[in-house]
């Protein structure tokens, strides 16, 4: 059980607090002691429906102890109580050999079916034909995994597995949103409504006000807004579905899919925001291309490591090993877009020496280094204090990190497209001479201090 315990907590630490949905999923021979199909917030009101098809237990034993096999909920909680029993509990065979009993039979009380610290739903002596279906109801409030458990030594499972898990509607209908959720869809809605207002006032900037003052990378940086709202649109059209249906309709498709587009085009736009390009000059440097032609295929990678998380769950054999490539990619991506900021920080430096325009220079240096900070800024708040969110915050308020990484990207994108905005007279590139001379001094002095 030591093993297997362990093997929950490892799941329960990766997991992501998610919406849950009715899935179906089908398992041949397979040989894992513990496997987490979902992570639900219920209400007093929740149900945990389960349909079993065709279920087999092949065994190098003589027969598999259907007892030995099951379905459980657990609190995460109660997650911690039963590894630490797991642990405190002597291995297999010390406890037949001092029941009577041989080592090599089968141990019905070390499973963690018989924990007192796990809400066991039924074992596969319970079922009929390799066929169950049944609800079970939860009516003590809180945040739960449903695992299945396979206790029998060497046994390999094949079955088909239908899940569902939900709250009931004071009118007797099912949200199969999980409790911390319910605010989701409403979230994404506002910031898709706010986004369409950015968007108007972007397009009127670029193609009216200042458009002889717009370069190329505005019209990428609208681009960008246009993925950011039809991201939102999607996210709560797939959230709204679910809540309903269980089922996303679709909407799930265009998720991933805007979700892709508006990671590439970001990562693409603070890279060439970074570098200067378009407008402070009209081309790249060939390290600069470089940075794009890693950055555009490591975002395609995470965004298909994150359908493949999302659309499957923590049943798959290898969604741990897809969330570790997914947080190195993404990882990666943060690490390679600060380079060029970097480097236009340097070249400003360096230019400041020989171009008689300290004033101007200063004045764009202390924009990039402004980018460079926000750019830190937000790239550690969605990374780390997000996930932070997630994994903290009561399984009630998990929406909160949802609406945290929204508001710092409005933040950022505020920040970024004021900053770079197209204008006739930029106050970076248009300075009297008393700025010139002043700025003169505070290069020195850094000099200096370098």
């Amino acid at each position: 059980m030591a093993a297997a315990a362990a093997r929950l907590l490892l799941l329960l630490a990766v997991a992501l607090p998610a919406a849950a949905e009715i899935k179906t999923e089908s398992f041949r021979e397979d040989p894992r002691p513990s496997i987490l199909f979902e992570k639900f917030g219920f209400s007093k009101t929740g149900a945990v429906r389960i349909v079993i098809s065709g279920a087999a237990v092949s065994s190098s034993f003589a027969r598999a102890d259907p007892k030995q096999l099951g379905f459980f909920i657990l609190s995460d909680e109660s997650m911690f109580q039963a590894v630490y029993e797991s642990q405190a509990r002597p291995p297999p065979e010390k406890r037949a050999e001092a029941a009577g009993g041989g080592p090599d039979e089968p141990d019905v009380s070390g499973c963690v079916l018989s924990s007192p610290y796990v809400k066991t739903l039924f074992t596969f002596h319970d079922m009929e034909g390799g066929h169950y279906n049944k609800s079970f109801p939860v009516t003590h409030p809180d945040e739960y995994s449903l695992y299945f458990a396979n206790c029998a030594p060497e046994a390999l499972v094949t079955m088909k597995v239908r899940t569902e898990m939900y709250n009931a509607n004071p009118d007797g209908s099912k949200d199969y949103l999980s409790v911390g959720q319910a605010p989701v869809p409403a979230i994404y809605g506002f910031f898709a409504f706010f986004y369409a207002a950015f968007l108007a006032a972007w397009g009127y900037l670029t193609l009216t006000r200042d458009r002889v003052s717009a370069h190329q990378i505005h019209h990428l940086m609208s681009g960008l807004l246009v993925a950011r709202l039809l991201y939102c649109l999607s996210a709560a059209e797939d959230q709204h579905y679910i809540r309903v249906t269980g089922t996303p309709h679709g909407w799930d498709v265009a998720f991933y899919l805007f979700q892709l587009v508006k990671g590439v085009v970001l990562f693409a736009v603070i890279v060439l925001v970074g570098t200067g390009w378009s407008f402070l000059k009209p081309v790249l440097q060939d390290r600069e291309k470089k940075v794009l032609m890693v950055v555009i295929p490591l975002q395609v990678m995470a965004n298909i490591a994150a359908a493949v998380i999302g659309e499957t769950g923590p049943f798959m054999q290898g969604w741990v090993t897809w969330n570790q490539i997914l947080l190195f990619v993404d990882v990666a991506c943060c690490c390679a877009v600060l380079f060029p900021v970097v480097w236009s920080m340097r070249s400003l430096r360096e230019t400041s020496k020989t171009d008689g325009k300290a004033a101007q220079t200063l004045s764009k240096l202390t924009l990039f280094r402004q980018f460079y900070i926000v750019v830190i800024g937000y790239l550690y708040f969605t990374r780390i204090v997000v996930y932070a969110l997630k994994t903290i915050a009561n399984y009630q308020f998990r929406w909160v990190s949802i609406l945290a990484e929204e508001v710092a990207t409005l933040a950022f994108y505020l920040f970024m497209f004021y900053t770079f905005r197209p204008a006739e007279r930029n106050k970076y590139f248009s300075l009297d001479d008393d700025e010139e001379e002043a700025a003169e001094m505070v290069l020195r002095e850094e000099e200096f201090e370098l």
